[in-house]
């Protein structure tokens, strides 16, 4: 295993390190195993969740268009975003914020859409909404997609009955005020809705409580949030941002068993100091940065985990990591607080390295949601802002789609020593003395594995280094293959992306560089390249 500190020299000290690489490394056999006589625990498939806001032009003009739109919909749904959604097997689906929630009353997206007061987006740019997308839109959108509905109700500026009116109007069947109403605004049956959040970063945007504070405000609206006949609420707190470990303390201590969830935020940017930088102009400084800053997210698992585990040995609390992903710069020339950012393949490793995280934490992680599903931030897809009908599929929608085969798969554990390389803090502290600065360790490979129903074992192993092929000789244990299948995702350079013009730059192609022999998988990684295998 090697080491190598990254002091201040920026670009010129990625070429000295390549040629240390090369000379001492590049021709090595990587050695690992699979352990699949070691099965863990399931890969919940609500971890490849997604999270719609009303946030620029998510909804509207991303999701939604509206039934009499030149641009081809169903019934108001834009039908390519759907198409694309559709083949991606969304688990859940989170709505309406984010901050947005705490800012939302639903009764006005209820009734005839025409009728519906218009909304001043408060959070997002200002911008006028018309509630022409709301409770029935979205629920039967994840009807259509065959996915879960996950609600954020607002605490921020709503009334507990308020709240407990909405759980009413979408879930009960019986003779009720709210489901009268429900009936006549168009939908007789209730609908399913499992997932429900009580509030949003109360700790910030959602009302800028004390974690003592939110505690009883959740206490208090969750008493009137009553279960409606079969359905069954799985309540979420509203969960700490990335570090705050004493959050998750006191909501353990004072909530606990009245939710069923938690919530955890983190975000990856290519400052160490917290600013964003471009989605496609960057360094290699601040490439290796963000991805060490991306595989973080595991030690502050552990520590949120860490203190469920003392408080809830049993785990009957999930910890839902429901907003995740890259945030960049705005895109010159985009409406500002749209937050509208291009989608790198640095985002594919963002995304594939964050899911491999998420895979070995699973007996807590019980749900994610990266930010968000279109137009926003890391999403998965973008539309064309002019409003000509056009679409282009991400580099972390492929991720997604490559990784469906994880969904609800049994974890297997793979053994891998990976060469280590320290980004130094001090590339944009401009300090002399790096130990003042600090380091974030970054691993060039990483792999994850699981045992699908059918029998066959998936394999991911993504190579984030620049310029270096890595061979893996992988071991199998506890398993007999004979054939072996796979994709790749890569790109000429790690800032490539997919636009309008380029549509299919960065995709997946057949993968042919992987030999099996004698139960022993070699494997010949490209740089900066994502390979998901088939074994079976």
């Amino acid at each position: 295993m090697y080491s190598v500190l990254f002091m201040k020299r920026r670009l010129s000290t990625f070429a000295l390190v390549s040629a240390m690489f090369l000379s001492a490394s590049a021709a090595d056999m990587m050695k690992a195993t699979l352990h699949a006589d070691k099965p863990g625990a399931k890969i919940n498939r609500e971890i490849y969740g997604q999270f719609s806001e009303h946030l620029g032009s998510c909804i509207y003009g991303g999701l939604w268009v509206g039934a009499n739109s030149p641009i081809p919909n169903i019934n108001g749904y834009r039908k390519d975003v759907f198409d694309a959604l559709k083949k991606l097997q969304i688990p859940v689906l989170r709505w309406p914020g984010g901050c947005f929630a705490d800012d939302y009353h639903w009764m006005d997206g209820i009734g005839p859409q025409s009728q519906r007061p218009s909304l001043r987006n408060n959070n997002w740019g200002g911008t006028i909404e018309d509630n022409s997308f709301g409770t029935h839109e979205f629920l039967n959108l994840c009807e259509m997609l065959n996915c879960e509905p996950y609600i954020s109700g607002n605490v921020g500026s709503g009334t507990v009955k308020e709240m407990a009116q909405w759980v009413e109007y979408m879930t009960s069947d019986g003779d009720t005020p709210m489901a009268r109403l429900r009936r006549q605004n168009g939908r007789d049956k209730a609908w399913h809705v499992k997932y429900f959040g009580i509030g949003n970063e109360a700790w910030g945007c959602g009302g800028n409580m004390t974690p003592e504070y939110y505690s009883d405000e959740y206490r208090k609206f969750n008493t009137y949030l009553r279960d409606q006949g079969a359905n069954k609420l799985y309540r979420i707190a509203s969960g700490a941002s990335d570090y705050d470990y004493n959050w998750t303390s006191v909501l353990m201590d004072k909530i606990g068993n009245r939710m069923q969830g938690i919530s955890l935020h983190y975000y990856t940017c290519s400052g160490w100091d917290g600013s964003k930088g471009s989605a496609i102009n960057f360094n290699n400084d601040q490439y290796y940065w963000a991805l060490g800053k991306c595989l973080e997210i595991e030690d502050v698992i552990k520590k949120h985990k860490a203190i469920m585990d003392e408080k809830d040995p049993k785990h009957q609390v999930g910890l839902l990591v429901d907003e995740w992903g890259t945030w960049w710069d705005e895109e010159p020339g985009t409406i500002p607080g749209h937050l509208y950012q291009q989608n790198a393949l640095r985002d594919a490793f963002v995304a594939a390295l964050s899911l491999n995280v998420f895979h070995r934490h699973t007996d807590r992680v019980k749900m994610a949601n990266i930010a968000q599903v279109v137009n926003v931030l890391q999403s998965m897809i973008l539309t064309d802002q002019e409003g000509t009908g056009h679409m282009v599929l991400t580099p972390t929608y492929h991720v997604f789609e490559m990784y469906t085969p994880f969904q609800e798969a049994t974890f297997l554990p793979v053994d891998l020593n990976s060469e280590i390389i320290q980004v130094s803090k001090a590339y944009f502290k401009e300090k002399e003395n790096a130990k003042d600065a600090g380091y974030r360790p970054l691993p060039l490979l990483s792999a994850s594995a699981a045992k699908t129903k059918d029998g066959s074992v998936v394999i991911a192993l993504t190579n984030v280094s620049l310029d270096q092929d890595k061979t893996i000789e992988l071991q199998l244990e506890g398993y007999t293959a004979k054939t072996v299948s796979g994709r790749i995702l890569t790109s000429k350079k790690v800032d490539d992306y997919n636009d309008f013009n380029s549509p299919n730059k960065v995709t997946p192609t057949d993968f042919k560089d992987a030999k099996l022999k004698k139960n022993v998988l070699t494997v010949k990684i490209p740089a900066k390249s994502l390979v998901v295998l088939s074994v079976k």
